[in-house]
């Protein structure tokens, strides 16, 4: 069974990704795509720099990789103050989130990754910090345990999370603003792939571009990791310079298809539409069949099915919709393609 870290066209970061580090925007301006988002922060920041008070508490959430990472960084940037970087995993006692809060300063910014895996215990913590900037710390223990409370400095919490229902009500009534990162069309894909190739120094044309960015699955991450792939393969096939066909047979080598679908999503919508008669079925009944974990599934390959209407969801399960069928050049049956009504 292949993980999800083996998948060219996996959202979730990986190892060799820290080249993106260098091609990530450093503000808001140089930002493409997410034009609403965009425009929000700029008055977010504006308004913050023009009161010269810190940032409200932001929340990013939406599937991996569409740049939630790179936007902390941005307002970090945009507002002149220090960033400190942790996760909700990493975050195991309420002494190591007390010790990240007490070496803040004034205006920094608290970057939490998949904020939605803070233990309760260590929200309780962060509950005062975020809304009165004060540490409450028990000395003691037993009848004679009493509670001191620190003042912090103002701060700034910007969570990022690919499941907002799992991010606690009263954690999610901290944070002022709150945005959704939805997949790249086609055209910022393009303007990520080009401004990529521009400061990696590769040779391309308009095809090359626009075949990257087609089958980038609407991701900037797997779009830069398309690139660097389609890169080597140039450099040692061909003369080096990039355009639609040796996009294409690179791409073609990978396994990843014109709509930007690999073995894995194709294994899904086949065992839904061969082995299940098109559905519904279960989640799990489908990570059984390909030998798949079911999260990865839900998490990473759903997503984008649903968002190309390959499949659908319905109160018994999954469908595979007559988009798949085609995809796959597979007939269509109708009768066997229909979820059975429910009374």
């Amino acid at each position: 069974m292949a993980s999800d870290a083996d998948r060219i066209t996996s959202p979730n970061p990986k190892p060799d990704d820290r080249l993106e580090q260098t091609l990530r925007p450093s503000s808001l301006r140089e930002l493409i795509g997410q034009d609403q988002v965009r425009q929000n922060l700029e008055i977010l920041t504006a308004a913050a720099r023009g009161r010269a008070e810190c940032l409200d508490h932001v929340l990013f959430y939406g599937p991996p990789g569409l740049g939630k990472t790179t936007l902390a960084y941005i307002l970090a940037n945009e507002m002149g103050v220090n960033i400190k970087v942790t996760s909700g995993p990493a975050i195991e006692r309420t002494g190591d989130l007390a010790a990240i809060l007490t070496n803040l300063r004034e205006g920094d910014i608290l970057f939490i990754d998949e904020i939605h895996r803070l233990g309760r215990s260590i929200e309780e913590v962060l509950y005062p910090a975020m809304e009165d900037y004060a540490l409450d710390i028990i000395i003691g223990k037993g009848p004679s345990a009493r509670s001191l409370r620190l003042k912090l400095p103002r701060f700034t919490t910007i969570g990022a999370t690919t499941r907002l229902a799992l991010v606690t009500a009263p954690l999610r009534a901290r944070f002022g603003a709150v945005y959704r990162l939805d997949y790249y069309d086609q055209a910022a894909m393009e303007e990520i792939v080009k401004r990529a190739m521009r400061l990696l120094d590769v040779e391309s044309d308009v095809s090359g571009i626009e075949e990257i960015a087609r089958r980038a699955r609407g991701t900037p991450r797997v779009a830069l990791r398309l690139l660097r792939r389609v890169r080597d393969f140039t450099q040692v096939k061909t003369d080096g310079v990039v355009n639609r066909d040796t996009a294409v047979q690179a791409l073609d080598l990978l396994a990843v298809d014109e709509m930007g679908l690999d073995e894995v999503d194709r294994r899904v919508l086949r065992t839904i539409i061969e082995k299940y008669n098109g559905g519904p079925v279960g989640l799990a009944t489908i990570a059984a069949s390909i030998s798949e974990e079911a999260d990865t599934i839900m998490d990473v390959v759903e997503p984008y099915l649903l968002q190309l209407g390959f499949i659908d969801r319905t109160p018994q399960g999954r469908v595979a919709t007559a988009l798949a069928y085609e995809h796959l050049h597979i007939a269509l049956n109708p009768k066997e393609n229909q979820p059975p009504l429910i009374p």
